[in-house]
């Protein structure tokens, strides 16, 4: 028995837990209304502007005209009055009509009106009561004498008699103390502190005043609301607290404080449209104190409304409705948001309704007069603003939670910092010129506040297919000017509409990828600095090996960099703009600092690979070594012993000039045009229009009319984007190079290497110590000084087969080697390159010592020729080599598995890699480099323009850098005559 009971208690227990879990109306309310308007109200109901819904009314009675209270039917009196109800009485038969004040019946002296009251022929005053304030058995249409005292006083125009207001009612007319009279009301005592603040805290300027207007309505307004339940005294006690930016302490009897006091005082009665923080009769401005309250009512319910790009149910509208006030609390009208409401800055009304289609990122500010502010906006307008959830049937609305930027707590700035401090609100207003008046209301202000920043943020539901946002948010920043001169003075005022969505996964997936991608880099950037340890013949791991790990991992970086930031530009643009339901949004502009971030760090980095290959391309040794030999001898005469010599004839070095010159000249030539790129991609982005694929709306449209509203751009879909467009039309240039203009128009690289095998001179170049390329240009023809019909007769015999292949080894056509020196032959090299000297000055006006040096440098070159033909010839047994082909791992690694220790190798290169210390052959960094430039402008002037000429400008610019120093590089490692190099 006990074990039931005790499972009993356990399961009701959980199943209370569950219920109270998913049924807690704080966790769960969504604070939805339906909507209703005066105009919806039958006519025995009227509009309670405290609960913005409809009323009933009394036994016989109806609305009045404006809709906003209940009167008596006609025919009928009332009776009683509890200050917030009625009760009426039909009029016997000898007396129909109903007194103006509506409190009697009496006999009219002539016709009556529709609602049954008496009226007088124009020019005469309806009497209906004697001196004494007696209500008369029948109407006169006579002078009011004024002079009565009982229950009727003349009114303040003086042309009728008049009931005084119901809260005089006692025995007289008279406020007796210790009533205390205010606002033309008579306050009970001790119903409120007479004790009250009127001052308006103007906290940026660091200074309160007391309000003109306060300092007369603030007092009356909170006791006829706190006393009365005087509807209209309640809103006009909420605008106040809404003026002083619903700023409180626990002190102040300010106007919020005020409010807070009644708003207490009104916890015995039942919430209004079932939301705990709209009390009876009162405004709803606050959402409540408690901690996290902000996070559970924008996180937590989603809106009941999708949002659709396209489809059948297609909806993007963004449907705002504003229930309007005036100053004095009385309700004006439903408004829709949209004109010039939220929005006073001039501008078309096709680009403010753009700022309510969802998705579209609307951003529009100005600068106002002070003037025109002070005469259009004499009062300021109090706007409660909802989304209008629609409804065929039942229409309804969801309240906007409002964030005041400027909002105090016991002089503490409460909305300035994270989301679990914030004190969401509701009620604004734009334009504020009536607190700030001191002396009078009709004075000149000496403050005006105005909402600088009005800005309403939609948030999607994390993981949403259907379109699904959490409830808006309104954000609000007051600003306040001190009036010095009106003509002259300006006030900056904007309003935006942004969509947001949770970046961390994104962010998560994206710092994934670069941690991962980074990582295999790192492997790279070893095996690259492993296979230069072979190439320069140093086996110490020194400072010099840690700063090329570093150089490589930069290059290998920037890469990894571009990749994933030119991948979430592709990802961010197509799911974006192709969406159907919405469910991706836009990082903000603050949300893209770390993507922005990464788009730096790549450029930084490639920059510094790019000048490390310019370096070590400009430093690079290149010797040019002569095959030909003397054809014939000269004969001259020897006048010692008159018997003839005959010396060698010199060989002609203008064939050594010719291919140095074609040398110089292919070091910059690259597989892309440089000014067709720019003009291409200029093109597709500003003429075809295709930038305006990066705006920030869900719109793929390319062409846009110039009266519709243009949202800014997206720096991700922008970089995205143009780095897209350029590397595209970047590696299309490259495979039509390759593949069509290469192999049907010219190739330049396989015509330098055919110029060498014709001109009989081969080239080898050293970017590294023990590592370099060798181009065997050596004519198997055997010479190449000859003439004209000889030439040609040589070049007959090759095409026809006649005569050996120009290959290093025989039988072979292979002219391209990748050389890995021993380091005995290099340091062979080293010794006799370092005899090498240039002059500097004029050739012609030289000294004795300068035809010295050059005797020195032209033995130095005639050695450095011989020595190494002889090496290629097989010469030096200690410092012989092979040929062999490169594995296919060694390809791909782009390193060599042997050491060269007592042997050099050539390797057999097909790809003539030698490009790899031209510009040609480094397209792929120049390439990315460019495109990194190109978007880091862009991005930094928001000008594709300016980024294309700057762009342009900096390719001119390495462009020159690499041709004059790698010319001056080419003579000091030749010693070719820079003259020669046109």
């Amino acid at each position: 028995m006990a074990t039931g009971t005790l499972l009993f208690i356990i399961c009701y227990r959980i199943v209370f837990i569950i219920l109270f879990v998913h049924f807690n109306p704080v966790h769960c309310q969504q604070y939805i209304i339906p909507f209703q308007d005066p105009s919806d109200c039958s006519v025995k109901e009227f509009f309670d502007i405290s609960s913005l819904s409809c009323a009933s009314c009394g036994e016989n009675q109806k609305r009045s005209a404006a809709g906003l209270s209940c009167i008596c039917q006609s025919g009928f009196r009332t009776v009683t009055t509890d200050l917030t109800s009625i009760a009426c009485e039909a009029c016997p038969a000898d007396k129909p009509a109903v007194t103006q004040n509506g409190f009697g019946c009496i006999r009219c002296p002539s016709s009556t009106t529709d609602e049954g009251r008496c009226q007088c022929p124009a020019k005469h005053i309806l009497v209906e009561r004697d001196v004494s304030g007696n209500l008369l058995d029948a109407a006169t249409c006579e002078m009011c004498t004024g002079n009565g005292s009982a229950f009727s006083v003349p009114n303040s125009s003086g042309d009728r008699c008049e009931r005084c207001q119901a809260s005089f009612i006692k025995s007289s007319c008279v406020c007796n103390p210790p009533s205390v009279l205010a606002g033309g009301l008579c306050i009970p005592p001790g119903s409120l502190s007479t004790n009250v603040n009127p001052s308006v805290n103007f906290a940026q300027l660091k200074f309160s005043i007391v309000s003109a207007w306060f300092l007369k309505n603030l007092y009356s307004s909170a006791a006829a609301c706190l006393s009365f339940s005087n509807l209209t005294a309640c809103q006009a006690l909420g605008n106040m607290c809404v003026m002083n930016m619903h700023s409180f302490s626990g002190v102040s009897a300010d106007a919020c404080g005020l409010f807070n006091a009644v708003f207490r005082s009104q916890a015995a009665f039942s919430p209004t449209q079932d939301i705990s923080y709209w009390r009876h009769n009162l405004p709803w401005l606050y959402y409540g104190d408690e901690p996290g309250l902000a996070s559970r009512v924008l996180q937590t319910d989603p809106v009941p409304v999708s949002f659709n790009f396209r489809g059948r149910n297609k909806n993007i509208d963004v449907k705002l409705l504003a229930a309007v006030y005036n100053v004095r609390g009385e309700f004006l009208r439903w408004e829709n948001i949209g004109g010039a409401n939220l929005q006073i800055c001039p501008e078309t009304p096709i680009k403010r309704a753009s700022a309510f289609s969802f998705g579209t990122a609307y951003q529009e500010s100005c600068d106002l007069s002070v003037a025109d502010l002070l005469r259009d906006h004499p009062e300021p307008l109090f706007y409660d603003v909802f989304l209008d959830l629609g409804g065929e049937e039942s229409r309804k609305l969801l309240p906007l939670p409002t964030l005041v930027l400027n909002q105090q707590f016991n002089g503490k700035f409460i909305n300035q910092e994270s989301l679990t401090t914030w004190y969401l609100s509701r009620r604004m207003f734009l334009v504020d010129v009536l607190s700030g008046r001191e002396k009078s209301a009709s004075v000149l202000p000496k403050v005006i506040r105005v909402a600088n920043s009005v800005k309403i943020r939609f948030q999607l539901v994390p993981g949403t297919q259907q379109g699904q946002v959490f409830p808006p948010l309104m954000t609000v920043e007051y600003k306040d000017v001190l009036v010095a001169d009106v003509n002259t003075q300006t006030v900056s005022m904007s309003f935006a509409v942004e969509y947001e969505m949770d970046q961390n996964e994104a962010h998560l997936k994206t710092d994934t990828a670069l941690g991962v991608l980074a990582g295999l880099a790192v492997l790279l950037s070893v095996l690259k600095t492993v296979s230069w340890k072979r190439r320069i013949a140093s086996p110490v791991v020194d400072l010099r090996t840690m700063l090329m790990f570093f150089l490589f991992y930069a290059g290998d970086l920037a890469n990894v960099f571009l990749a994933v930031t030119v991948g979430t530009g592709l990802y961010w643009l197509i799911l974006y703009k192709a969406q159907q339901h919405a469910s991706v949004l836009l990082p903000l502009p603050h949300q893209e600092e770390q993507f922005v971030t990464y788009i730096s760090c790549a450029f930084a980095l490639k920059t510094v690979q790019f000048l490390h290959k310019l370096i070590v391309q400009l430093s690079v040794d290149v010797f040019f070594i002569d095959w030909e030999r003397p054809r014939s001898k000269a004969s001259r005469n020897v006048p010692a012993n008159g018997q003839q010599k005959r010396d060698p004839s010199p060989v002609s070095i203008w064939r050594t000039y010719f291919v140095a010159n074609e040398w110089n000249e292919i070091q910059t030539i690259r597989k892309i045009r440089p000014t067709f790129q720019i003009m291409a991609v200029l093109f597709f982005l500003e003429v075809l229009d295709f930038s305006n694929l990066a705006l920030r709306d869900p719109w793929p449209t390319l062409q846009r009319p110039p009266e519709v509203y243009t949202p800014s751009y997206s720096l991700t879909m922008r970089y995205g984007l143009a780095a897209t467009l350029w590397l595209c039309i970047g590696i299309l240039q490259v495979i039509f190079f390759t593949v069509f203009y290469e192999h049907f128009v010219e190739d330049k690289i396989r015509q330098f290497v055919d110029l060498c095998s014709i001109s009989n001179i081969s080239v080898l170049v050293l970017p590294q110590r023990c590592f370099g390329y060798y181009i065997h240009g050596r004519s198997v023809h055997g010479h190449a000084d000859t003439n004209m019909e000889e030439m040609n007769n040589n070049l007959k015999r090759e095409a026809e087969s006649l005569c050996g292949q120009r290959g290093l080894l025989p039988n072979t056509d292979m002219q391209t080697f990748q050389v890995a020196l021993s380091n005995r032959l290099r340091s062979h090299y080293d010794r006799i390159r370092d005899s090498f000297t240039r002059r500097h000055g004029p050739s012609r006006l030289m000294d004795a010592a300068s035809f010295t040096q050059s005797d020195q440098n032209i033995r130095a070159y005639q050695t450095m020729n011989h020595f190494l033909g002889s090496v290629i010839d097989h010469a030096h047994p200690d410092m012989d080599y092979i040929v062999r082909d490169k594995l296919a791992l060694e390809r791909v690694m782009g390193m060599e598995f042997l050491e060269a220790n007592d042997k050099s190798i050539f390797y057999s290169d097909e790809g003539h890699s030698f490009g790899d210390v031209l510009f040609y052959g480094n397209e792929g960094t120049l390439l990315i480099f460019d495109t990194l430039f190109f978007c880091v402008v862009d991005l930094a002037s928001q000008n594709f323009v300016l980024a294309a000429v700057l762009t342009y400008l900096e390719q001119m610019i390495f462009e020159r850098i690499r041709n004059s120093f790698g010319r001056r590089n080419l003579v000091n490692k030749t010693l070719v005559d820079d003259r020669f190099l046109i």
